[in-house]
């Protein structure tokens, strides 16, 4: 209780974006939070993959991204599951040396689907379905959605607070922040309504690329 993790500095005083996403990038992200939700509470209680994981994935995701909100956040439910500062540090750095073999490929997952901007390659995808299985599989894919949803809009809510500080990022407007901001409030009824209707009619919550290379977006 009360400890404190130490923020590496690029993100902690960041005032430009790592990443920028747009509104139909946001929008469709949102599409999938309610399978990918769906799916992380049934892992709390089947205990396919470990909460610790399933947080190292999505703090492997933060990081790609570059979102100061969802970084001070994850970090203080990260601390709380019983992570190290040093660990969590590492992870924000993009370090590995607090990867185990064992959870090699599903974190090398979730920076290649962060680097995707969410759209991840179905060589990548099958290849973690064959280390880990597919139920496993499923659970680090819904982790990985739910966080780049939160990216998606922290990252202009990161812009805006440092706005509001008087550290406007350099790359950034007012209308692009408080346009995404309020066009996220707005859309997500809709998306999650369009993320149970895809699910209501049998449509699989994986948004994988089928080409036979990855490409750059």
């Amino acid at each position: 209780m009360g400890q404190i993790v130490n923020i590496p500095e690029s993100i902690s005083s960041r005032t430009d974006f790592k990443r920028k996403f747009s509104f139909a990038e946001m929008y469709k992200s949102f599409v999938f939070i309610p399978g990918a939700i769906s799916r992380l509470g049934a892992n709390k209680k089947g205990k396919w993959v470990e909460e610790d994981l399933v947080r190292r994935i999505q703090l492997a995701v933060t990081e790609v991204n570059g979102c100061p909100a969802c970084s001070y956040q994850h970090t203080k439910m990260a601390l709380e599951q019983g992570m190290s500062n040093e660990e969590i540090s590492s992870f924000l750095s993009g370090g590995d040396q607090f990867i185990t073999p064992a959870e090699a490929k599903a974190i090398v997952f979730a920076q290649h689907f962060a680097d995707a901007r969410g759209y991840p390659s179905a060589t990548a995808y099958n290849a973690i379905v064959q280390e880990y299985g597919e139920q496993k599989a499923g659970v680090m894919l819904a982790a990985c959605q739910v966080m780049i949803s939160g990216n998606m809009y922290g990252i202009p809510y990161s812009a805006f607070q440092s706005r509001l500080k008087g550290k406007p990022y350099k790359d950034s407007t007012l209308f692009f922040e408080l346009g995404l901001l309020i066009g996220g409030v707005l859309c997500l009824p809709i998306a999650v309504l369009h993320g149970l209707l895809r699910g209501l009619v049998g449509l699989p919550n994986e948004r994988l690329d089928l080409s036979t290379t990855d490409t750059d977006r």
